[in-house]
């Protein structure tokens, strides 16, 4: 007969389960809780054709621990794209993750032991906090607004610990460009006072910039790594316009830090296969034509959702237009908790992720997050109606304070 585990012989930081997405199988079911890409929208054709190719190449090569040629080809075409964002890098600077998580939880393992302050954004990526909580990490947040992290509180605190003789942070984590959950995009003035900061007072800048092509606006700003390449290690993926299911992501930082990460891949090169699609992919695919099309649907979809938000729900809300990304982020009364009408939502066919799971510290209970880019328009109409059926139903309104 078996016997249980003991649950005292895991490790105490395991992260709780994945956030932001539901188990429920109805196909009639509205997953406004997602962060997917655009179902449709996926290249598939384009990819089954460049792993036919791939194979018939480079043959059993293309399955080999490093895989053959399309490892590099992926390199250059990133580095090369990078430029739009002002980033200058080399080989020496790069390395391949399975997506932009791996990135983030890699950074971990190379910076943090336990108890070392990790500052984050408030609101900020739960997923990130679930790698920083393995770490064993302290975890302090500071306000987003819409410009994005507001830099001169985190100032504020660095001088603050200074002063009292207080540990400083080893990482700080932030979103620049059309954060989740909140779509902010931090200003160009706060990148570079975040940059010299993090040379000031020698910590790392962990650069979450996954949603980086999907700019709505139009204005691309320069990443923050420009101002600070030593200090910043910057992360992204083709999972936002590729597909997530690749598993495709990249870290450029300083050849040091890359070199302390590359240690844990144990010698293998990551995701060589589809390394060897991609990179057979993108040697004549039109990247910018697929950004626009992406683009140009989630302009369409995130003015409808915000248009139906706004008529069902009306005064009882505030949300703010994000300029790119897959999100909107919904703030109700301050005594409003989302979470009292969360499966009154779930019973009428519509999900979503209530805010306290981007909050360290649990608070947040009064904001909600919806995803405008993978759902169509008809059940972006439908689900926020039946959002707002299941906020009227369990919800004495209260005006909004502050």
């Amino acid at each position: 007969m078996s016997k249980s585990i003991e649950a005292s012989l895991f490790s105490r930081h395991l992260p709780a389960p994945s956030i932001g997405g539901t188990r429920i199988s109805d196909p009639g079911h509205i997953h406004l809780s997602y962060g997917f890409p655009a179902t449709d929208l996926l290249p598939v054709q384009e990819l089954q054709a460049a792993a036919g190719k791939a194979l018939q190449r480079e043959r059993s090569d293309a399955l080999h621990y490093t895989g053959a040629i399309g490892p590099g080809r992926v390199r250059d075409w990133v580095l090369n794209r990078m430029k739009k964002f002002g980033i200058e890098a080399s080989a020496r600077n790069f390395l391949p993750t399975f997506g932009a998580i791996q990135g983030i939880d890699l950074t971990s393992r190379i910076l943090l032991t336990a108890g070392d302050q990790v500052w984050v954004e408030r609101p900020t990526f739960f997923n990130a906090l679930q790698s920083f909580r393995a770490a064993g990490a302290s975890i302090r947040s500071f306000p987003v607004d819409e410009e994005g992290l507001q830099v001169d509180e985190l100032e504020a605190a660095l001088l603050a610990a200074v002063n009292a003789g207080e540990e400083l942070p080893k990482l700080v984590y932030v979103m620049p460009n059309y954060h989740n959950p909140t779509g902010a995009t931090l200003s160009t003035p706060r990148r570079q006072q975040l940059a010299k900061l993090a040379v000031e007072y020698n910590f790392f800048v962990l650069e979450d910039d996954a949603y980086a092509e999907l700019n709505i606006s139009g204005e691309t700003r320069p990443a923050i790594y420009t101002f600070a390449p030593e200090r910043v290690i910057y992360v992204s993926t083709f999972s936002k316009t590729l597909g997530p299911g690749l598993r495709l992501g990249w870290i450029i930082a300083s050849a040091e830090a890359i070199g302390y990460l590359a240690t844990l891949s144990l010698g293998s090169q990551l995701n060589p296969f589809t390394q060897e699609i991609v990179g057979e992919l993108l040697e004549e695919y039109d990247f910018d034509e697929q950004v626009n099309r992406l683009t140009g649907r989630y302009r369409e979809q995130r003015d409808l959702m915000i248009g139906e938000l706004e008529a069902a729900l009306g005064n009882e809300i505030e949300v703010d237009v994000p300029d790119g990304g897959f999100f909107i982020w919904v703030k109700f009364g301050e005594t409003v908790n989302v979470n009292d009408f969360y499966q009154s939502a779930i019973h009428k066919g519509v999900s979503f992720v209530a805010g306290n799971a981007f909050f360290h510290d649990g608070q947040g209970s009064n904001y909600l997050r919806l995803c405008f880019s993978y759902c169509s328009t008809e059940q972006i109409a439908k689900g926020v109606r039946a959002l707002a059926d299941a906020y009227y139903e369990r919800i004495q309104p209260e005006p909004l304070t502050g």
